[in-house]
């Protein structure tokens, strides 16, 4: 036993000294290397450290799901793995109480408050919080997927190091991005979707120079997932498809369905989370109902089970009578009827799945789901109209609906498109690929203005858009800026008293206070001036000088306040925390801090 501790602990001494020798080996290229040099050798190392956690994610829920197999051939248990979701759910809510603190920011909407508030500041913890809940989740059969997690983990990577090494706001953010789009090139070995997806989803205000390290990070996690990914661990499908002008109007229908679908997943989403995740204070006794009513929904439809690619894999080669194994359907998988009535009510019930893994305290994300959804809708329409006497190519139609329905509910139309071409391994599908990420997008974003995994931030103004407007008021934190020293009146105050302060000081408004220091109202200078110093000002009651005070939460977004402030026609804003007055902020003040963005954090 002392001779295993003492190799342990040789172990342990070996790395640190290893972690430390590389840390002086960078500190040193940090002064022997140009700014814009040491920035390129950077996203290189962030993109191999999101590559490498992809490694861990992946081969983790792809060796989970063998042993699901193993256990169901061997051991003649066909329906285990409808239990399973149960212990990994339960089993990711331990981990979070006990050693994350009880609580895991989750979906790639972390990343943009982030970008848009936090000046691309995240949580250490989050470098390995996600690769362990999500493995735990996803790997034990929770019906989400990994590329969230994924994609976070890489962002923490990117905005530690960039504090870790003192970079500014601009190159901190950049490198937050590059381990994004590494994240995602190494999932899909994809470079060039993982390059648009930390445009669009994260650098939405960026310049031309923001490419190079992009490309850099994104083509060295889509080397390290070719050295170290096994091809069944990787959605991917080497098959020649081509594309035929005749099925266009086919390809229409499929982007139209798919932006209604779209729609659908994202709400009925929304309202099965909120539903189980307020179901009981007991995180436990939370996690142990709405992992039940999963285990139920995979006893009945299994292709529901982890990330689900196994059955896209089946649509594509079209062999979807395998998604009824283990089902209690499987003696009818030689109906191809009944197998379409199985795809259509599993297009339908993935969104409650996916609902009821996150909602009970699962960790996962929407990225497949939502390329699960697409494939099925993509088979269900060409199977359907096949059997009706048309001679449309499934495969074709199966992954063309990924992107439609990747465009319609993450609003990244480009992602899509490029996602889609990669995994395929050509361009051959670039025309139906471009109709109909672009009709379901147009339809969803009627109807939806934020993607789905924005919604939730979107109302209060924090994501971060191509309006650059906005974007820069976004970091402004009322917290940190409002202003406290006014003299401020109670209801049990005079009208002498207004005048006193109105003439001893230079304010321009009077706050008055109840006495549990909520606001009362507002006593404005414009609006009495004409007979504050006049003779006819004692016949004027306290009352009779008081107006609404315009107010707001001192949490609430600077671009919101702002825009409030031009429709009122105000320069100032009362603000409040836990509804009592704290103090006020005026517009000069916001328009202040607007410009020291601009001058000092703009990506460039």
């Amino acid at each position: 036993m002392q001779s295993v501790s003492k190799t342990k602990n040789k172990f342990v001494k070996f790395i640190v000294h290893a972690v430390n020798y590389f840390q002086d080996l960078l500190n040193l290229l940090k002064l022997v290397l140009s700014e814009r040099q040491f920035l390129y050798l950077s996203c290189v190392l962030v993109a191999i450290s999101s590559g490498l956690a992809v490694i861990v994610l992946k081969s983790f829920a792809h060796y989970v799901f063998q042993f699901t197999l193993y256990i169901n051939e061997i051991l003649e248990l066909p329906y285990v793995n409808s239990l399973l979701p149960i212990l990994g759910i339960v089993a990711t809510v331990f981990v979070i109480q006990k050693f994350l603190d009880g609580s895991i920011e989750k979906g790639t909407s972390q990343i943009m408050i982030a970008v848009a508030k936090k000046s691309g500041i995240m949580p250490k913890k989050q470098m390995y919080a996600q690769i362990i809940t999500s493995s735990l989740t996803v790997g034990m059969g929770g019906s989400a997927g990994l590329e969230s997690p994924i994609t976070i983990t890489g962002a923490a990577f990117g905005s530690n190091y960039g504090q870790y090494y003192r970079f500014r706001y601009k190159e901190r953010t950049l490198l937050l991005a590059c381990g994004v789009a590494s994240g995602i090139a190494t999932a899909f070995n994809a470079p060039i979707a993982g390059v648009l997806f930390a445009i669009e989803i994260v650098l939405a205000d960026m310049s031309v120079t923001a490419f190079i390290p992009l490309l850099l990070s994104s083509a060295t996690g889509a080397l390290i997932a070719n050295i170290s990914l096994k091809r069944e661990m990787l959605l991917s499908f080497r098959y020649e498809l081509e594309f035929d002008y005749r099925n266009v109007v086919f390809y229409v229908v499929l982007g139209i369905l798919a932006g209604f679908i779209s729609i659908y997943h994202a709400r009925l989403f929304r309202k099965v989370e909120h539903m189980i995740s307020h179901y009981s204070e007991n995180v436990y006794w939370r996690a142990v109902v709405g992992s039940s009513f999963l285990a139920l929904l995979i006893f009945f439809f299994p292709t529901l089970f982890g990330e689900g690619y196994e059955g896209i894999n089946y649509l594509v080669n079209d062999k979807a009578r395998f998604i009824l194994s283990n089902s209690l359907l499987e003696s009818f998988s030689h109906n191809q009827w009944i197998v379409l009535g199985f795809v259509l009510v599993v297009i339908l019930i993935k969104s409650i799945a996916t609902g009821l893994t996150l909602g009970s305290g699962g960790n996962g994300g929407n990225f497949a789901p939502s390329l699960f959804v697409g494939s099925y809708l993509g088979y269900f329409i060409s199977k359907l109209f096949n059997l009706i006497g048309f001679n449309l190519p499934v495969a074709n139609f199966t992954v063309v609906g990924m992107a439609a329905l990747l465009s319609g509910l993450f609003h990244a139309p480009l992602t899509a498109i490029f996602l889609i071409a990669e995994i395929t391994g050509g361009y051959g599908l670039i025309i139906p690929l471009m109709i109909v990420s672009s009709i379901s997008f147009a339809i969803s974003k009627r109807y939806d203005k934020y993607s789905m995994d924005l919604y939730s931030i979107a109302d209060q103004g924090i994501v971060f858009t191509s309006d650059k407007d906005q974007n820069l008021f976004n970091k402004i934190d009322l917290f940190s800026i409002y202003i406290k020293n006014i003299k401020t009146l109670t209801t049990d105050n005079s009208i002498e008293d207004i005048k006193d302060i109105f003439s001893t000081t230079t304010q321009h408004f009077i706050p008055v206070l109840n006495e549990d220091q909520t606001i009362n109202g507002v006593v404005v200078l414009d609006q009495i001036r004409q007979f504050l110093f006049h003779e006819t000002f004692g016949d004027k009651t306290f009352e009779d000088c008081i107006s609404v005070a315009p107010s707001i939460s001192v949490f609430a977004n600077s671009a919101n306040v702002i825009k409030m402030m031009e429709n009122k026609k105000i320069d100032y804003m009362l603000l409040t925390k836990q509804g009592k007055y704290v103090g006020y902020v005026t517009e000069s003040l916001l328009l202040e801090n607007y410009r020291y963005n601009l001058k000092n954090l703009r990506i460039e």
